[in-house]
């Protein structure tokens, strides 16, 4: 913990002390996530998706973050992070705090979570547990299924080392010729392409005479029990499990690129074998031959190889969650209809009535004033999807403009663009190419959407386009009126069902000239500078952000109270954070609800003692962006796409809006009093960068925000 500075006179706020190391903060969030796998009071199938996704963000941390500082470290970068670390020291630390959780992770599923999963009638078998009845299947299935795809790769001086791709799970062999005594190394990938955890048929699920819910064993042990037959003649010494974790970010000259679109698949093609590689899991049990080959062939070192107690690759874990145990999992949730739209929605079920009426009330909906909208506790698809579709059928609409950051594959809203322009409407969307791992999804989505004469725009160079917007432009009599649809979310049916996430629909003239303005800038040779309401990265939105915070300082050095709480995904930008620290100073009460990495330090004396940091993980993933600003009683609210990340602020189109309508401003209020009050899945972060679990005193009940907001949902619909 830092030395208490006694005067602000003494502080230097851009001292390393003062701030969290970004990679080390986002290790943190990951350890929260794993918690709840731990936590006995999470259902069992719960504990085991979120030791999936633990694996899976580490994953992408691996390919993304730490293949970025292995790049620096390479390139020499000598400069110093915020909290005055090289890319070198990073790595380090990033090695200290990870292992520790890898090891807690794995050793927690093969001692804990096995035993319970057991306890209910789910059974993932080693080869020491099964039956002879089970061992013939097991041998047919490998002989019919696996042997006949698996290809098991010799290396030696006629043979160079195989490039594995990224992220695959394969056999280490140790084979020796009898005779010529010589031993060899190769390796046999596990096909992706058969199921990870082979299922017993029906007559064989029973386990010690127990009948049971799911019995079955892991696809790489059925390949290493039947490894001999893949070498005739050799001896097998020893075999281990291993998996690859290569670099996965790769760089696009967008100001040399004659066609973004063909130098971004080219690039994708690079993704999964070109990539060198960053890190090596193995079998804690394995030998020391296949570990220095793979070492020396993937050209690692000692801190880049984790040394994994059981099954590998527990992302895969995911698989328990269609287990027909709903005693084990959460309940399912059935998004509410906003009340506003539910006669909408009434009448989208009628066959009888036609489209123009849907269309028609739901426009109608919006013009009585502006519509928030909350997901998952409120339907997705019978808000923003029924926004889109029925404006792409109405005769009455001109034209559709909209960004798509990200989207599901079976997406409605790209078949309601393209309908919307074989209907000969205006139709204009800006899919943003450079979103990482949906890179291939969206060059599909786009070309399809030209093939259907849809203007398609790549977006900017040097930006990314992460801004969630979509506007409308509808003939009503001799006017034309703008709708607006501004949220925090990506136009995905699928996260919004996982995601918390707001939208804001809005018919306000001064919304839809912002918009107009913005599609402008996105499609055009637009150099707006400024708009009436949005807050636009790259453009103003940094200055307008500090500048709120600046008017807080003011009202409280003027003897008035002053207030902020902002709730986002990261805060980083260390600008933003000494402008939070100098309002601290003044006296700001200053409460922030980061789920992920915060690189704030809070509670330090002289610094940041009035502000406090809390970050809730639970059932749904926490990506709404809210900010709030007391203004001497003025309140203002915003939300958006921005996070207080230097990306968002200087290196993405993002777009945040105002809300104005006093009920809506209540609501957001109301959200987020009810997260500062959580003690259930919040976590306080501490100045010595720990986060605490909150919990209910002795007086007090459990208070989990995302459950009770899915109560206050259920109680608006009735």
């Amino acid at each position: 913990m830092p030395k208490a500075k006694e005067s602000k006179s003494t502080v230097k706020l851009n001292e390393p002390q003062y701030y969290f190391n970004r990679e080390l903060s986002w290790l943190e969030f990951n350890n929260r996530v794993l918690h709840e796998a731990l936590d006995s009071r999470t259902l069992l199938l719960e504990r085991l998706k979120f030791a999936a996704i633990f694996s899976s963000n580490l994953d992408e941390f691996f390919m993304v973050r730490v293949s970025g500082l292995k790049e620096q470290v390479e390139a020499e970068v000598s400069q110093l992070t915020p909290d005055g670390r090289t890319p070198q020291e990073q790595l380090d630390a990033i090695e200290r705090l990870l292992r520790p959780q890898v090891v807690q992770q794995h050793r927690h599923f093969e001692q804990e979570l096995r035993s319970k999963l057991s306890s209910v009638g789910v059974y993932l078998l080693k080869d020491t547990d099964l039956n002879q009845e089970q061992r013939v299947y097991l041998e047919r299935y490998f002989e019919k299924h696996i042997f006949p795809i698996l290809t098991p790769l010799a290396v030696d001086p006629g043979h160079p080392f195989p490039h594995m791709s990224n992220l695959s799970l394969n056999l280490g062999v140790v084979v020796k010729n009898p005779k010529t005594g010589e031993e060899n190394f190769a390796r046999v990938k596990v096909p992706d392409i058969v199921p990870r955890f082979i299922t017993f048929p029906q007559e064989l699920q029973c386990h010690n005479e127990h009948p049971t819910v799911w019995t079955g064993v892991p696809l790489e042990q059925v390949i290493a029990c039947h490894i001999q037959s893949l070498f005739p003649g050799m001896e097998i010494q020893e075999s281990c499990v291993f998996r690859v974790t290569r670099d996965a970010d790769f760089p696009v000259q967008e100001d040399e690129a004659e066609d973004l679109l063909l130098a971004i698949q080219h690039e994708i093609s690079k993704r999964y074998f070109k990539g060198s590689a960053v890190r090596l899991e193995i079998q804690a049990s394995g030998c020391t031959f296949v570990r220095k080959t793979l070492m020396q062939g993937l050209k690692l070192a000692e801190s880049d190889v984790y040394d994994i107690e059981g099954l590998l690759n527990l992302k895969d874990l995911m698989f328990f969650m269609s287990l027909p145990l709903p005693d084990q999992k959460d309940s399912p949730w059935t998004p509410v209809v906003p009340p506003r739209l539910r006669q909408v929605h009434e009448l989208s079920k009628d066959k009888d009535l036609l489209e123009i009426a849907n269309g028609e009330n739901l426009f109608l909906a919006i013009q009585q004033g502006d519509l928030l909208v909350h997901h998952p506790y409120e339907s997705f698809s019978e808000s923003v999807e029924l926004f889109i579709t029925k404006a792409a059928t109405d005769p009455k609409v001109l034209a559709i403009k909209m960004t798509l950051y990200r989207t599901s594959g079976d997406s409605p809203i790209v078949k309601a663009l393209i309908a919307a322009a074989e209907n000969k409407k205006q139709v204009a969307v800006l899919v943003e190419l450079k979103a990482r791992f949906d890179e291939e999804n969206n060059i599909s989505w786009a070309r399809q959407l030209e093939d259907a004469g849809v203007h398609v725009v790549y977006g900017l160079v040097g930006l990314k386009t992460h801004t969630k917007t979509t506007l409308v432009v509808r003939k009503e009599g001799d006017d034309i009126r703008r709708y607006v649809h501004i949220g925090t979310g990506n136009y995905n049916s699928k996260t919004a069902k996982l995601y918390t996430d707001l939208g804001l629909f809005s018919c306000r003239e001064d919304l839809g000239a912002d918009l107009t303005d913005l599609f402008n800038y996105l499609t055009g040779y637009s150099l707006q500078h400024s708009y009436r309401k949005l807050l636009v990265s790259p453009v103003n939105m940094r200055d307008r952000m500090v500048s709120f915070i600046r008017r807080e300082i003011d009202h409280c050095q003027n003897g008035h109270p002053g207030r902020i709480i902002a709730k986002m995904n990261s805060l980083v930008d260390p600008q933003m954070i000494a402008t939070l620290y100098e309002a601290s100073q003044a006296g700001v009460q200053i409460d922030l609800i980061i789920r992920g990495i915060c690189c704030l330090r809070p509670g330090v004396k002289g610094v940041s003692e009035n502000i406090r940091v809390i970050s809730i993980v639970g059932r749904y993933l926490e990506h709404s962006r809210i900010f709030y600003f007391h203004n001497n009683g003025q309140e203002e609210i915003y939300i958006g796409s921005a996070d207080w990340m230097p990306r968002n602020l200087d290196r993405r189109v993002e777009a945040v809006v105002p809300i104005e309508d006093a009920n809506l401003v209540k609501q957001l209020k109301n959200i987020l009093d009810i997260m500062l009050a959580d003690n259930r899945q919040a976590w306080e972060l501490q100045p010595d960068g720990q986060y605490l679990q909150r919990r209910p005193g002795a007086e007090e009940t459990e208070q989990s925000a995302q459950k009770i907001l899915m109560e206050m949902a259920l109680q608006h619909s009735l």
